[in-house]
């Protein structure tokens, strides 16, 4: 059930202007579909601003056991502003703590962690109040991607699967999309991200590309092979 939290004016290739929607408009959509048909997981992505923070973390102050799926949007592929510097600062301090797991990919990290090293990054997420961290490694190199999930007082869990090579647009919101519908479905955190990781390898695998920027990853295909 999606909630409009922002609207871009973007294709294939970048994103090149956002507006947050208006945030009472957001706390009527969360009520109203709260109040007609159960929530087993949400998932945040691109928020728009500051403001949509507060509605969001009101919300999640009423429903405080469904599993929050945070993919902390900052910049679209393209490299295209997603997040101002007010909008980072309100998720670090308000939003992150009630997230089970958030998603950044490298640079992410790198600017929410406030460090270049992804496992000291990781860290002083977790020290700030992050229950988990999946930071992925689809900007990286290599035959494989690697994403590691840290946890505090745990070792990292390491997740490997096949790097099918090029840009995608729209891969890691499907991730973190695919863990939240995992959770929803009953599996535990790391059953969901398992499971969503090989749903968006067989998505890369089968991408459209349906415009002269980057290939779009093939949503239709089955949860199973």
């Amino acid at each position: 059930m999606p909630v409009l939290s922002c609207l871009t004016v973007q294709d294939t290739r970048n994103v090149y202007n956002a507006t947050a929607t208006d945030p009472d408009i957001i706390r009527q959509q969360l009520q109203c579909l709260a109040d007609d048909s159960p929530i087993h997981a949400i998932k945040t992505g691109a928020l728009g601003n500051a403001d949509v923070v507060d509605v969001l973390v009101e919300f999640l102050a009423d429903h405080p056991d469904v599993p929050l799926i945070t993919d902390p949007v900052i910049k679209a592929a393209g490299g295209g502003d997603l997040a101002d510097d007010a909008l980072i600062t309100r998720m670090k301090e308000r939003l992150f703590r009630h997230a089970e797991i958030i998603t950044p990919n490298g640079v992410e990290l790198a600017l929410l962690g406030g460090d270049e090293d992804g496992a000291r990054a990781a860290h002083n997420l977790l020290e700030a109040g992050c229950h988990s961290v999946l930071a992925t490694g689809g900007h990286g190199e290599g035959a494989e991607i690697v994403n590691t999930l840290y946890h505090r007082d745990q070792e990292p869990l390491y997740f490997h699967i096949e790097r099918i090579g090029g840009e995608y647009h729209g891969t890691g919101c499907t991730l973190a999309a695919s863990i939240a519908a995992g959770r929803a479905s009953g599996l535990s955190a790391r059953a969901s991200i398992a499971q969503a990781q090989n749903y968006v390898l067989r998505a890369i695998r089968h991408a459209l590309k349906v415009g002269h920027g980057q290939p779009v990853p093939d949503r239709g295909i089955p949860w199973e092979s």
